[in-house]
């Protein structure tokens, strides 16, 4: 078993429930059902970046977007969609695929200006309470890797429906705080490969929601 490469949803999957991780990512016994939120949300993706990328006509469905999008085609910029980062292990940028790659994420739009960038993660959920930032700063970092003229990335996380958009920036400065805490995160995933060791984390979701179903806290077996 092997920790690499890994990735913000890898990290997250692991904090939500080590056991559930172990299952769907690791000997991948079981695999999470598609629901049609997931779906709605690819065939989301799939719009916005023919729509940005090539020019084509937004699909009707998504019409209520086109605001939003309109508004990243008009910044100053190259733009980039679903763009793959790689990292090595000594955070070295490398191909997405390489044999050597440690760390992986795909940014839905990166819009390169000068030494500025954006990197534009978009969402279909219809609430904002809960957004995490984590995955543009980990995003970020890449693009500082990967593009050495870029010294300011500015993120958003554009929930679409909500029509909001969660903003954060990062400095090149600031490179070295931010990797020693997503080390940590790394650390403690990279533990449990180690020492194989797939602690639960019960929730009020496992019933009705987890489909690991040998685990104790299921309640469905």
């Amino acid at each position: 078993m092997s920790v690499a490469p890994w990735s913000f949803s890898k990290i997250k999957a692991f904090e939500k429930c080590p056991r559930q991780f172990y299952h769907l990512k690791v000997v991948k016994d079981y695999k999470e059902p598609e629901t049609e939120a997931m779906l709605y949300g690819t065939a989301f993706h799939e719009a916005c970046e023919v729509y940005i990328r090539d020019g084509a006509e937004l699909d009707p469905k998504f019409e209520f977007a086109r605001p939003m999008l309109d508004t990243l085609l008009a910044k100053p910029g190259e733009k980039m969609c679903e763009y793959e980062l790689g990292l090595t292990e000594n955070l070295e940028p490398c191909g997405f695929k390489d044999d050597n790659v440690w760390f992986r994420g795909i940014a839905d739009l990166i819009i390169l200006d000068g030494e500025t960038a954006w990197v534009i993660d978009y969402k279909t959920g219809r609430n904002t309470r809960y957004a995490d930032t984590g995955q543009l700063e980990l995003m970020a970092l890449a693009v500082f890797k990967h593009f050495p003229q870029v010294q300011k990335v500015r993120g958003g996380l554009l929930f679409a429906i909500a029509k909001k958009m969660i903003k954060d920036s990062y400095e090149r400065d600031q490179e070295a705080k931010l990797w020693t805490k997503w080390m940590g995160d790394f650390e403690r995933m990279k533990k449990a490969f180690e020492v194989d060791v797939w602690n639960p984390n019960p929730s009020g979701l496992c019933r009705r929601h987890c489909v690991v179903l040998e685990c104790a806290h299921n309640g469905r077996s």
